[in-house]
Parts: structure tokens; C-alpha cells; sequence
């Protein structure tokens, strides 16, 4: 067991998120299907109550603890990318799945999990400092999904 686990509440919806999850990024997978062993508020005995999964090599535990607590922008994945493909395939399965565009790299899962889809390329030109993040930044600000090529020309000014 991890010393530190992310623990994301579900309403019923947990193994089907880190399945998604585990058939989307790479280091990711699906590690336990925990059942309750007794009735509780949100679920009846023998329903999957917790599912221990990784994604992106981060450990998480998903918990199917009702509708009380929806998950908020407040908390959201970063995924690093490499290039407008990688970029593209990891927006479009989210968006493709159930979920919803928002400003400046950042998606939503059909969950309500927040992702932040982010090109290497803009966190280093934000790295940079000066005009060069300037530029990126102001060319960030327009976008919906990153474009690759545009945080590339707005770094050459």
C-alpha cells in the first residue's frame, strides 16, 4: 500500500471511471475491486464500494460514496504532453467519452474529474519567463484544446 493515495468520490461510477482511466493513459491500470460487506447510506452489501487503480502512475482510490460531494475544477489531473497527437488522442477520449471542453487545456470526464491536457512545450515556454511566456500565455488564453503550433509561434515572437 501507497503512503499517499488520491482518493476521488464517485456517485456509483468508480470501476467504470478507472477502467476508462486504465484504457486511456499509459502506466495506468486497474489494481481491485473492493465489494461492501454490508449496507451503507449510498449502496447495498455486495456493491463495488471502492476500486484501487493507478493513472499515469499515480495511485488512486475510487470511492462510490454517493451523490453528496460531485467532484469541482478545485482538483484536476495534469497530463503531460508531448506533442499535438499525443494532445489530441488524450483530449479526445475524454471530450469523446461523456465529457466537456473548457478554457485553456483543461477537460472535464464524463465524471466530472478535471483534466488539464498540457503540451510540454507551453510549460516550458511559461518556464521561460519574460515576453516568450508572455506571448504563450496571451496564445494560451485564446484556446480551448492547446494548439501545439501556435504556443510554438508565439514563443518565436
Amino acid at each position: 500500500m501507497h503512503k499517499n493515495t488520491i482518493c476521488l468520490w464517485f456517485d456509483k461510477d468508480a470501476e467504470a471511471a478507472a477502467g476508462f482511466y486504465a484504457s486511456t493513459f499509459p502506466d495506468s491500470r486497474v489494481k481491485a475491486i473492493h465489494r461492501a460487506p454490508a449496507d451503507y447510506p449510498s449502496g447495498k452489501a455486495g456493491e463495488v464500494l471502492t476500486v484501487e487503480f493507478t493513472v499515469a502512475g499515480i495511485p488512486c482510490l475510487g470511492l462510490n460514496g454517493g451523490p453528496a460531494y460531485p467532484h469541482t475544477a478545485a482538483f484536476s489531473f495534469q497530463i503531460a504532453t508531448e506533442d499535438q497527437e499525443e494532445t489530441d488522442r488524450y483530449w479526445n477520449a475524454i471530450i469523446g467519452n461523456g465529457g466537456a471542453a473548457n478554457a485553456c487545456g483543461w477537460c472535464q470526464d464524463r465524471w466530472g474529474v478535471s483534466w488539464q491536457i498540457t503540451p510540454r512545450v507551453l510549460t516550458e515556454a511559461l518556464a521561460a519567463g519574460g515576453q516568450e511566456a508572455r506571448r504563450a500565455f496571451e496564445a494560451m488564453m485564446t484556446m480551448v484544446k492547446i494548439d501545439v503550433a501556435a504556443i510554438e509561434a508565439a514563443r518565436r515572437g
